[in-house]
């Protein structure tokens, strides 16, 4: 969210950033509401000002034994009393006008963010050193099938361990019942990328609620705008909702405190259930698991200084990629741009898997740098060096989704005779099993 005094002094920069984002929202309507709220804090003052002056008049007046005068006070300060009551109630209406006129606008994306208005104009990134040839030659390639090679739920159903029939008759559509070797495999990829990012790439690895209050999910962004996308239980006070991905318990770790510098960076990890309703995708992926309402994540979080949340996106980014190349899965990295960037992003990289069943690249991991946006929603901050309270910075990725990775290795290790070979990085996973399925 942003500082509305940041706002009033780069009201220009404000607006080119929305212009570049392709959102609706300009600086002059929230300067507007802002001078509304300071007006109304201005009258508050001067009457609070003038019933003290009175108060202490009154003292006076009744010291010298004029009932007149201290009647005539008296009356004044309840005058003022109820004047700068209904002048609270008017500064909260216009404080609360101007945080959820605030709290609704995405954030600026980062100047190098390419421009567009949707994935359309997604550009594909080869790392820091931005060689094309590098990038192919650290990258497993793609595999090369003699035949027609068939899409994960072809293969599973053959198997008889894919069931979205009776996933339905269970929860309805967007569902899945894995069993046997297959739901073995598809833990086994959790454990691996769990594995991988706490003991190799320097990750906390943490447990957290699958339930969270809204003001929790309000510090990453999710409230007020994309209720519709949640799953909700219960009513009033008691109200929890199913975390749509562990980045909202995650980044919540670290709400409404101060943490020292030298404790920075704080990186953590989990692997959690996720749960959407998908809202808005009606239509989109309906055959197989790509787009269900509840899948599981192996989720990164950072929480850095400004000064090197760069560095740490680029090192995330990095961290994610690592887990493809150890399953040998073909990918490409791309830089998404402003206008399929996610509401709380400055800058994105989704990393996309080569699905040879689909004949194309889907998303398997996004990963994103906030900059300060939800340390703001939040009140996370850290204590520098000249010993001040300042925002941190956030990041979030997924290393990596966990449902679409048992997808790509379906698809990529399939062989004709329709059975599954088992990369050698989750045998040890498997029990020593090579292959699952087939004839």
């Amino acid at each position: 969210m942003f500082d509305i005094k940041w706002i009033r002094a780069n009201a220009e920069a404000f607006d080119t950033a929305m212009e570049r984002r392709g959102a609706p929202y300009r600086a002059q309507p929230l300067i507007d509401l802002d001078e509304q709220r300071r007006a109304v804090i201005s009258r508050l003052n001067e009457a609070q000002e003038k019933r003290n002056a009175a108060s202490k008049l009154i003292g006076q007046a009744k010291a010298q034994k004029d009932e007149a005068k201290a009647q005539a006070l008296m009356a004044e300060v309840a005058d003022l009393k109820d004047f700068i009551q209904k002048g609270e109630a008017e500064e909260r209406q216009a404080e609360a006008a101007l945080k959820a006129a605030l709290e609704i606008i995405p954030n600026l994306p980062l100047a190098d963010v390419p421009v567009g208005p949707d994935e359309s104009a997604n550009v594909e990134y080869f790392g820091p050193n931005g060689s094309p040839e590098l990038a192919a030659r650290a990258r497993p390639p793609k595999p090369e099938f003699t035949y027609k090679p068939k899409e994960h739920y072809e293969l599973g159903e053959a198997m008889g361990t894919m069931d979205f029939e009776v996933a339905a008759k269970l929860s309805g559509s967007r569902f899945v019942v894995l069993k046997s070797h297959l739901a073995r495999l598809e833990r086994a990829l959790g454990q691996f990328m769990l594995d991988m990012h706490a003991n190799e790439h320097g990750y906390t690895e943490v447990q957290p609620p699958l339930l969270v209050r809204d003001e929790v999910l309000y510090g990453t962004g999710q409230l007020p705008k994309f209720a519709e996308d949640l799953f909700f239980a219960g009513e009033g006070e008691g109200r929890r909702a199913l975390i749509p991905t562990a980045e909202v318990p995650l980044t919540n770790l670290v709400r409404d405190s101060i943490l020292s510098e030298d404790k920075l960076p704080l990186r953590l990890t989990a692997l959690t259930p996720c749960f959407r309703s998908e809202a808005g995708s009606a239509g989109r992926d309906t055959r197989g698991m790509l787009r269900q309402h509840q899948f599981n994540k192996v989720e990164l979080v950072s929480v850095t200084t400004p000064e090197t949340s760069t560095g740490e996106h680029e090192r995330m980014l990095d961290c994610a990629e690592k887990v493809l190349s150890r399953l040998g899965l073909h990918y490409r990295v791309m830089t998404l741009s402003t206008g399929d960037m996610g509401f709380g992003a400055q800058k994105t990289y989704d990393i996309e898997v080569w699905l040879p069943g689909q004949d194309t690249y889907r998303e398997i991991s996004s990963v994103s740098v906030c900059g300060d946006f939800q340390a703001r929603r939040m009140e996370a901050r850290y204590r520098a060096a000249d010993g001040k309270p300042r925002y941190v910075h956030t990041l979030n990725g997924s290393g990596t989704a966990v449902g679409r990775a048992l997808i790509a290795v379906m698809e990529n290790y399939q062989q004709e005779d329709g059975s599954v070979v088992i990369p050698e990085a989750l045998r040890p996973y498997m029990g020593g099993l090579t292959a699952i399925g087939g004839r």
